[in-house]
Parts: structure tokens; C-alpha cells; sequence
């Protein structure tokens, strides 16, 4: 495939100027190696705020049954904190092609933890609702930080960095269902928001003394005008449209999955606890290391080979999932697949739209991400709903269904793309 995207009318929004850099970080910025400990501070920072958007997933029984939202429509706050992500990912991200980004990043992790206090003294459904939403909107600093990594890089390192990233965005997925489960087992669903608040503030902290302030290239154009060019973007570049166009399909898919989980697990014959619970997502830690390598992968050239064949574990998964009520080992062998199959289409996604356009790259993840956010958000209003129907059976049906479709969508653009 051909990694590197075109130029078109944009670039009269695209045209870079130079940022400023210290001393400091003159190194940086695609010309040497990225150090090591700067590319795991992304990595770490990328898990707390990502984990802010999955701290629900295991706590949604208890929200529902202390603010009385029935648990056929509880998959509405994981939907809402989606829909947040997603305005987040139109009107914030894509600041970060036109201002330092590091500010950028220190200011959304404070008010993301302002957020999260909303969260946890929210009095009723329609409080933590709005707080859930502000979450969401918040959370995209994972993108900007992506996006900031993908520019310091190395090119020859960008696809490993950009995995390694991603990495930390899956261990903050998996650490969230698990430490979330934890916490409202010692102290309730409230207690995960505000411990979640005070490590962010720390956080933020730690980014604003670390971070460099590495050479960027910035947008010429006004805000409107770097808004205005996000459609234009989506035009003009054939790999970011089937790419977004397949994240959205595999986040729709693995939301189908683990939005519900909680809902049979916390019931007989199994009757776990949310620790229990939370301890599933820590199989999924697989999924790191799919990261990890399908960056290596990609930047090898392997995106195709890489993309099929996780495109089918993903299928193949669904099969074993099903089978949750006759052994939880089975359940865990298809968590593994699932979660692995997604982060490696996810990163390899990732690495073919970064390959270009180094001063669009915040504009380009936020389209992407915009597909991704929408996936996750329609699966789990969709699993809820189909779980109070039809059971796990038909969670897993509706799962297999859009992985075929994914695999199919991807089979359908190769020509396309090549």
C-alpha cells in the first residue's frame, strides 16, 4: 500500500510555520531517536485519560440501581461519554495543528479532573449524565498526545512509537475496568471519580514539567478555517477514509462486547464482584502487545497482512465468547482474541494515516477518532438494548455480525488502496 497521503487544497490550511523549541528539545522532532522515557510518559499519560471514558463499564449496575436508570437504557452513559468524545474530537483536537500542544494537553487533564469531581457527587441521572459528556469531551487528550508522539518521532520510528503509545491507551482501557471494579467494591461507583481526579491533577503536573516543547509544525488559517478543513481532509485522503471507516466497525464491535459483560457476570449462576469483574480486562492486556508489534509491523510495510489477519481473529473470537455460560476460560481465551485483534487494526489504522501531512496530523486522528468514537458509542447502546432482548447469545450474534462486516469492508477497499 501506498502510506503516503497526498496533498490537496488543504495544504493552503496546512501550510507550517515553525514552533517554538528550547534548547532542551532541539533533538526531537523527527530528526534523532526518541527517548525512551519520553515516548512511556505518552504511554502513561494516554492510560489515566483514556481510563477516565472506562471507568463505567464495570460500575453500570451499581450507577443504575443508585440513580435508578434501568438497566436496558444504562448503556446510555457510556453512549453520552462517546458522543462527548466525539465533539471533542471535532472542536479540540484539532487545536493542536495550530497551538503548543503541550499546553494544550496540561489544560484538558485539569479540567478533566474538575469533570470527574461532577461525576462523583453527580445527585441524579441527569448530573452524571452532563458530567459523563464533559468527560468525554476532556478525554481527547489521548489524541493530541498520539498525534505529538507521532510528530517527535523518528520516521523510521513513528509506526513502534505510535504502538507503543497505543500500548498505553490499552493497558488505561483494561487497568480502568479493573481498578474501577476494585474501588466500588472498597467504597462505591463515586469513590473511582474522585481517586481518578487527584491522580489526574498529578498528572497534569508531571506533563507540564516533562513534556518537551519539541519543534512542531503549525496551521496557517484562523480556528474556523482549521474546522472547515477537517471535511476537506476526509475528501481529499482515500487511506483515512477506509480507515476510519474500519475503526469505526471494530470499536463498534468490541463496545458491543464489553458493555454488557457486567450485566450476566454480576448475576447467578455467576454472581461475581466487581473486582472479579474488572479482573477480565486484565486478559486483554494481549491487546498491548498486538499494539506494540503491529507498529513494528506497519512499519515494516506489513499493514495489509496485519489488518487481515486480525480482521479474522476478530471473527473467530465471537465464536468462543458465545460459549461464556458452559466455561470462563473459554470466555477469557476469546477476550484475548478480541482484545489483540483490535489494537493491532487499531495501530496499523493509525500508522497509514500518520505516514503523511505532518501538519495536519491532529486534524487527521481527530477524523479518525470521530469514526472510532462513533463505533464505540452506537455498539454499547446497541449491546444494552440487545442484551435485555435477546441475552449474551444475541450480544454475541450482533458482535459477529459487524466483525464480518468489517473484514468484508476491508476485502472490498484493497484494490482501492494499494
Amino acid at each position: 500500500m501506498d502510506a503516503n497521503m497526498r496533498t490537496g487544497p488543504t495544504q493552503a490550511i496546512g501550510s507550517s510555520r515553525s514552533a517554538e523549541t528550547s534548547s532542551a528539545s532541539a533533538p526531537l522532532g523527527g530528526s534523532s531517536i526518541l527517548p525512551r522515557m519520553i515516548v512511556l510518559l505518552f504511554a502513561a499519560a494516554c492510560a489515566l485519560s483514556v481510563a477516565n471514558i472506562y471507568f463505567a463499564h464495570p460500575l453500570l449496575d451499581e450507577m443504575a440501581r443508585d440513580l435508578a436508570i434501568t438497566p436496558a437504557t444504562i448503556g446510555i452513559v457510556v453512549t453520552l461519554t462517546q458522543v462527548g468524545y466525539g465533539a471533542g474530537l471535532i472542536f479540540l483536537v484539532p487545536l493542536g495543528d495550530l497551538i503548543d500542544r503541550r499546553r494544550l494537553i496540561v489544560g484538558q487533564a485539569l479540567l478533566s479532573s474538575v469533570a470527574l469531581v461532577v461525576v462523583g457527587v453527580a445527585p441524579n441521572s441527569t448530573t452524571l449524565l452532563i458530567g459523563m459528556v464533559a468527560v468525554g469531551v476532556l478525554a481527547v487528550a489521548v489524541q493530541v498526545l498520539v498525534a505529538f508522539a507521532a510528530n517527535l518521532a523518528h520516521p523510521s520510528e513513528r509506526g513502534e512509537v505510535v504502538g507503543v503509545v497505543q500500548s498505553g491507551v490499552v493497558v488505561g482501557i483494561l487497568l480502568a475496568r479493573f481498578a474501577a471494579g476494585a474501588l466500588a467494591d472498597l467504597g462505591g461507583w463515586r469513590l473511582v471519580y474522585f481517586t481518578s481526579a487527584g491522580i489526574t491533577v498529578v498528572m497534569a503536573a508531571l506533563l507540564f514539567r516533562i513534556l518537551p516543547r519539541g519543534p512542531q509544525e503549525r496551521a496557517a488559517g484562523s480556528y474556523p478555517e482549521l474546522l472547515r478543513s477537517l471535511v476537506m481532509l476526509f475528501r481529499e485522503e482515500p487511506i483515512l477514509r477506509v480507515r476510519a471507516g474500519l475503526g469505526l466497525l471494530v470499536f463498534a464491535a468490541i463496545n458491543i462486547f464489553w458493555a454488557p459483560l457486567v450485566l450476566p457476570l454480576s448475576v447467578p449462576p455467576f454472581s461475581l464482584s466487581h473486582t472479579q469483574i474488572g479482573l477480565f480486562g486484565l486478559v486483554g492486556l494481549a491487546g498491548a502487545l498486538g499494539a506494540s508489534r503491529a507498529g513494528r509491523l506497519a512499519d515494516r510495510g506489513f499493514h495489509e497482512r496485519t489488518t487481515g489477519f486480525a480482521l479474522g481473529l476478530m471473527l473467530i473470537s465471537w465464536s468462543l465468547i458465545a460459549l461464556m455460560g458452559v466455561s470462563l476460560w473459554i470466555l477469557l481465551v476469546g477476550i484475548l482474541m478480541l482484545d489483540f485483534a483490535v489494537q493491532a487494526v487499531h495501530v496499523t489504522n493509525q500508522s497509514l494515516i500518520f505516514a503523511g501531512r505532518p501538519e495536519a496530523r491532529s486534524r487527521l486522528v481527530g477524523v479518525y477518532m470521530l469514526f472510532y468514537s462513533v463505533g464505540c458509542g452506537s455498539g454499547a447502546i446497541a449491546s444494552t438494548a440487545t442484551y435485555a432482548a435477546f441475552g449474551w447469545l444475541g450480544v454475541c450474534t450482533l458482535g459477529a455480525v459487524l466483525s464480518l462486516m468489517a473484514l468484508l469492508f476491508w476485502v472490498g477497499t484493497l484494490r482501492g488502496t494499494r
